[in-house]
């Protein structure tokens, strides 16, 4: 059964299916088919609104039942364009000789009119010559006027039904939005034609004719982005001709700008004034200078001097949009050419960036509360935010580069992708966000030809616009919910790009650069090399060359940035070097489209980069093998240090995919390197203090040994059945998690024969295996993992030292320790800690070790013998020549005195007191003054000491890659290890008077409480 026709209506959209029936009972509908009328009604947008405005159409012009009765073929643009425009709709009721327009056929590709033809056009219907320049109406008042808006709608209408037939409204929306700036335009010119014609009223005629009058369109008509309906910002420039009326002399200036007043007075009123046509759109002429406040024209030569003296940096962000678009053209010319300067150097003013990063936020938050959410301009995620963004991105980089001197949104985007300002995803992105919201915009205003930025919140409204922002291929009807979604979305993305990319740091920076500078030319890049402290510059252009060099995305993305990151580098130690490393590491990266992106859109990557190029050759070195790191500067949490049971996760799923041992430890040796490399970065950043720095330099070598023992113990079973367990046990600063970069591991090797195994041949395998593991750890690969701090297991600390097997069963070292145990031997194992092998191993290790490193009770001549062996140390192990002042592990107040300290407390105290049963030393000490055995003042004291000599001896090797246990005194080396210890540049003797004075009271603290405690 056939549905009825309420129910075909309300599918259609109808929300008032009852009276939507008795107009299709009309008498003006009678005789034509209603299934006719009803498939047209699918085109239309709002078919209630299509459908009165037919009926009242066919009363005025019967002619367009032929249209109707033609099927949909011939009646898609009447349906398409009553159903998107009520207002469009009314002007042909009220204009029936128009409606011819509604009969050509609609295009899915429509083309843009001509503007010449636009002006043409609204000249001749106020009876002007468009051939002459400078047009003079024929008519004047509001005959005038009511001929130039009649003519402007016919043409508006026109424009309707060629963007609500295109199959993309998106990708004719700058075509539409062009077209409709051009019709403003030539609106503006007729009405300035009428105000001619007017003019000659109440002044000469002559005298008119001698002015020159010059029509600036600013903001979206300068821009060529206009919509529907809008404001249409303008400022006037005026100036009298060379020669006078009658070959008079010249008008003074003070005389033209009295006609030059007249005459935009009179644009106004021919298309604001209130008539029996409705007026256009009002003229705003407030971007003027001084604005109300100002005269209403001025000669070319006020507006110079205004602009060079006392205008905001607003007022340059406006200009951008200035054009040229009526009156007289080779005025405006002029005027484009004297302004664009100030425009293209704004960018340079003090304050310019925060100034238009304020102004946006002003714009947001003077939003009417009730609004905000509904705003396509204005608010979060709108147009305005896109706009900006755009602006901004211009108004500093197009002053070196001028291919980003363009004025509408679209263009821009796509300029500034070009020259990769912009990522290519950010780009695309945007410009498919502005071109929807703009089409929605458009679709609303259109629909009455009221100037709004809201969106509609009723459910038939909604519906409506969801089907006129269709194209007209699209399958399917869109609903509300899916036009509120997609909107949402939309907001969602532009806000997060625009809060991205508007507020990135390196605009500040680069809005700060000479012009020349930020062009890098080759003149100003030697001068400014020299200047910023580079050594080398010769060199430096080099490298510079080597970047920038071609017309790729790359090159321009190097020019781009480079004048930013030559003055980071130059922040640092040692910038020549830095810039070369950062040429190595571009090269690496090659053309991988997130490197420069990530500099670009994140100034703490890219300064953070600088920095350790600059400031550490260890870092340097490291990323330059493994450059994809750099991907971490973007955020903090890529630079925590990974948990030791995510690595073993990874190095497992490693090993379980490579069956030959030599390329499964190469990949585990990589994974150490990369964790080496990320601690260094986040500690030169200043995210993790000296004690997280040495975890996590221990954790990666544990990860590493742990799966060396893996492949060892599988590589013995391969040649025989498994005869023993093996553990390896952390020693010296490595048990305590207190290593530094590139730091040898002290361990000891014990080993328990598994049940029923031979003793000797169980002992054997346990040398194999534990050979195999160094070897491992330590021998060359294929291909060589580069920049390695190879890791090397020193087993010195074990019984028996060097004359003693590299490693002994559990019995064997409870024997040892049972008969020949040295207190020296007690001591280093209070740094004992399991470190890789089996669990049940370890935990009867350290039951046994326990037992000697917290006696019951440390006799005196214990005491007296680990004084004696300090003594030993410091007079015979300081490097010959080497200043105790300065050496921060032997020397005075060093490492070694704090820690000797720590760990006579821990002999003496620890098995009645658990809380001093640690390996690390600060939290030995901290113990140790929470049960009164130090002064809590000492110990604070004795901590920061130990801190900074960690610190500097870290920062030794990080600067030169080298270890070195020195205070520099090197100057250029000092300075280095004073900005990795956290002091400003140009700090380097403030760290060293620190450090001397500081070691210095730790000293005395030692002496008295190591030398002189009571035994």
């Amino acid at each position: 059964m056939a549905p009825s026709l309420a129910r075909r209506l309300i599918a259609l959209g109808s929300s008032d299916p009852e009276r939507a029936e008795r107009f299709l009972a009309a008498d003006e509908l009678a005789g034509i088919d209603p299934g006719l009328v009803l498939e047209g009604l699918a085109f239309a947008p709002d078919p209630d609104t299509a459908l009165l405005a037919l009926v009242r159409l066919l009363g005025r012009r019967p002619q367009l039942r032929a249209l109707v009765e033609g099927g949909p073929e011939r009646s898609e643009a009447v349906f398409r364009l009553l159903g998107a425009s009520e207002a469009l709709g009314e002007f042909l009721f009220q204009h029936p000789e128009h409606a011819d327009v509604l009969e050509g056929s609609l295009s899915a590709e429509p083309q843009g009119a001509d503007p010449g033809a636009l002006r043409a056009g609204l000249l001749r219907a106020v009876g002007a010559d468009p051939r002459t320049a400078r047009p003079v109406a024929g008519v004047t008042g509001p005959p005038a006027y009511e001929a130039l808006r009649v003519a402007y709608r016919r043409r508006l209408c026109d424009l309707a039904l060629r963007d609500l037939g295109a199959a993309s409204p998106t990708d004719f929306l700058p075509a539409a939005a062009a077209e409709l700036s051009d019709l403003a335009a030539a609106a503006l010119e007729a009405a300035l034609a009428v105000s001619r014609a007017e003019a000659a009223s109440g002044f000469p005629p002559e005298e008119v004719a001698a002015v020159g009058l010059a029509v600036i369109g600013m903001g979206k008509c300068g821009a060529r982005e206009l919509n529907y309906i809008s404001d249409v910002d303008v400022i006037y420039v005026v100036e009298p001709d060379v020669q006078g009326p009658g070959g008079a002399g010249r008008l003074d200036d003070t005389r033209a700008v009295q006609i030059g007043t007249a005459l935009a007075t009179g644009i106004a009123r021919a298309v604001w004034s209130p008539g029996r046509e409705p007026a256009l759109w009002q003229v705003d002429a407030n971007l003027r200078p001084e604005g109300k406040d100002g005269p209403l024209v001025r000669t070319l030569e006020s507006h110079i001097v205004y602009y060079s003296r006392w205008a905001e940096s607003w007022e340059f962000q406006a200009l951008l949009k200035a054009r040229s678009i009526a009156g007289d053209a080779e005025l405006g010319a002029r005027y484009e050419s004297a302004i664009a300067p100030f425009v293209w150097a704004s960018a340079g003013r003090d304050g310019f960036v925060d100034s238009v990063q304020a102004m946006r936020r002003r714009v947001t938050d003077n939003i009417p509360a009730g609004e905000a959410e509904r705003q396509l301009k204005l608010g979060p995620g709108g147009l305005r935010d896109v706009e900006f963004t755009v602006q901004l991105l211009q108004l500093v980089h197009g002053r070196s580069d001028e291919t980003l001197r363009v004025r509408d949104t679209t263009s821009a985007i796509a300029a500034l992708a070009a020259g990769g300002y912009i990522g290519r995803t950010a780009a695309a992105e945007f410009d498919s966000s502005y071109r929807y919201l703009r089409v929605l915009e458009h679709r609303i205003q259109l629909f009455r030809l009221r100037r709004t930025h809201l969106m509609p919140v009723g459910e038939d409204a909604l519906r409506a616009l969801a089907r006129s922002s269709q194209g007209v291929l699209d399958v399917g009807r869109a609903t509300p919910d899916q036009l509120t979604e997609r909107w949402q979305r939309t907001k969602r993305s532009v806000r997060e790009l625009h809060e991205r990319i508007f507020y990135r740091p390196l605009l500040n920076t680069v809005a700060n650069l000479s012009p020349d500078e930020a062009r890098l030319t080759p003149e100003a890049a030697q001068e400014r090399l020299a200047a910023l402290g580079y050594r080398d510059p010769r060199g430096a252009m080099r490298h510079i060359e080597a970047l920038t060099a071609g017309v790729s995305r790359r090159a321009s993305l190097q020019r781009q940035l480079l004048p930013v990151l030559l003055g980071w580098l130059a922040q640092g130690v040692d910038p020549d070097g830095g810039l070369l490393a950062f040429r190595r590491v571009s090269e690496a990266l090659g053309t991988t489209h997130w490197y420069l992106g990530l500099l670009r859109d994140s100034a703490a990557a890219a300064e953070r980069l600088c920095q350790v190029l600059a400031d550490s050759r260890l870092i340097a070195d490291l990323l330059e093998v493994s450059p994809e790191s750099v991907a971490w500067l973007g955020t903090d949490a890529e630079l925590a240090p990974i948990p030791l049971e995510a690595q073993l996760q990874e190095i497992q799923a490693k090993l379980a995919r490579h069956e030959d041992p030599s390329a499964a430890m190469r990949l585990v040796r990589l994974i150490r390197r990369r964790e080496i490399l990320r601690t260094a970065l986040a500690d030169r950043a200043g995210l993790l203090d000296t004690q997280t720095v040495g975890r996590a330099l221990s954790t990666a070598d544990e990860a590493a040994v742990r799966g060396a023992l893996q492949l060892a113990e599988a590589k013995a079973e391969a040649g025989g059945p498994l005869l023993t367990r093996v553990l390896v046990v952390a020693m010296g600063r490595q048990g305590g998690r207190e290593i530094g970069y590139g730091s040898d591991a002290d361990v000891m090797y014990v080993h328990r024969p598994l049940e029923g195994a031979d003793p000797e041949a169980a002992q054997r395998q346990a040398f194999e295996i534990v050979g195999t593991l160094s070897a491992l750890l330590t021998q060359p690969l294929k291909p060589a993992v580069q920049a390695e701090r190879v890791l090397q297991l020193d087993a010195d600390l074990r019984p028996e030292g060097k004359s003693g097997p590299l490693v002994r069963s559990l019995d064997s070292f409870a024997e040892y320790y049972r008969r020949w145990a040295l207190v020296w031997e007690a001591q280093a194992l209070l740094r004992a800690r399991p470190m890789a092998g089996d669990t049940a191993l370890a935990e009867d290790f350290m039951a046994l070790v326990d037992t000697v490193r917290y006696p019951q009770e440390l006799p005196a001549a214990d005491v007296m013998e680990i004084r004696r062996i300090k003594a030993r140390v410091e007079s015979e192990r300081l490097p010959r020549g080497a200043d105790p002042s300065r050496h921060v592990k032997l020397g005075r107040g060093g490492l070694s005195d704090v820690e000797w300290l720590v760990q006579l407390l821990q002999l003496q105290h620890a098995a009645a007191h658990p809380a001093l049963r640690t390996t690390a030393t600060l939290p030995a000490l901290d113990a140790a003054a929470e049960l009164g055995l130090v002064p809590r003042d000492e110990a604070e004291l004795l901590a920061e000491a130990w801190t900074l000599a960690t610190r500097v001896r870290g920062a030794n090797v990080a600067w030169s890659g080298r270890a070195s246990d020195l205070l520099p005194s090197s100057r250029q080396d000092l300075e280095a290890v004073a900005r990795w210890c956290g002091y400003p540049p140009g700090n380097a003797s403030a760290l060293e008077q620190h450090y001397l004075n500081l070691t210095r009271r730790a000293r005395q603290v030692f002496e008295r409480r190591f030398y002189g405690m009571e035994e």
